[in-house]
């Protein structure tokens, strides 16, 4: 694990912690953000200041074409209860994201400046979100970053039952991307047809479709 200053790069993606900690420190500027995301590596956390700079060993990806959707989920897309945006509120999306990780887990790696780097990211074309709504009301949604073919999801949120899963089959079925960097493993998304892969192999995936 190393040390960062503002002008450092990152080590090799391989040499990290077994829970996949690679770096310590550096900022969250567009430059460091765009470099980290085209190595594989993706910023977790602060504390005390500090950005924690993460590249698991096993990774959790999302290939479009192998998506699960549930009879019951079918019903809901057909039902059109929801409408679908994308960019409309990229704002509105990671503020959301904050604010119901912090009201469900009591505890969010989304702070002020987070929130700021990727809004910074949004506006230069880097950032995106899909918004999902009923009527005018945004009860879901989700954002990351796109490269190329590869699109690194940060965070998603619901505030009614399937919004946020109304949003990742929406992004899915978008035909942008080739895969889902999904970054950890979570039981939900494996539900939703994720799988985990060695970090050689995802490497591999991002060299190819980041570009």
């Amino acid at each position: 694990m190393q040390v960062l200053d503002n002008d450092s790069g990152f080590p090799n993606p391989r040499r990290t912690t077994p829970e996949g900690l690679l770096a310590i420190g550096g900022d969250l500027s567009p430059d460091r953000l765009l470099q980290a995301y085209h190595s594989g590596i993706f910023p977790w956390f602060r504390e005390m200041g500090l950005v924690f700079w993460y590249c698991p060993p096993m990774r959790m990806i999302l290939f479009p074409s192998e998506i699960k959707i549930s009879r019951s989920m079918n019903q809901v897309l057909n039902s059109q209860k929801f409408s679908v945006t994308e960019d409309e509120a990229f704002d509105e999306v990671i503020k959301s994201c904050a604010a119901v990780h912090d009201e469900s887990k009591g505890i969010t790696w989304i702070d002020d400046e987070f929130i700021s780097a990727y809004i910074r990211m949004h506006q230069l074309g880097f950032a995106h979100s899909i918004e999902v709504w009923n009527e005018e009301e945004l009860v879901g949604g989700l954002y990351g970053i796109a490269l190329g073919k590869m699109f690194c999801g940060e965070s998603m949120f619901s505030k009614v039952s399937n919004a946020s899963k109304v949003a990742l089959i929406h992004l899915c079925r978008s035909s942008h991307y080739s895969f889902i960097d999904c970054q950890m493993p979570s039981p939900h998304l494996m539900r939703m047809g994720a799988r985990v892969i060695p970090r050689d192999e995802f490497l591999k995936l991002v060299k190819k479709y980041s570009d």
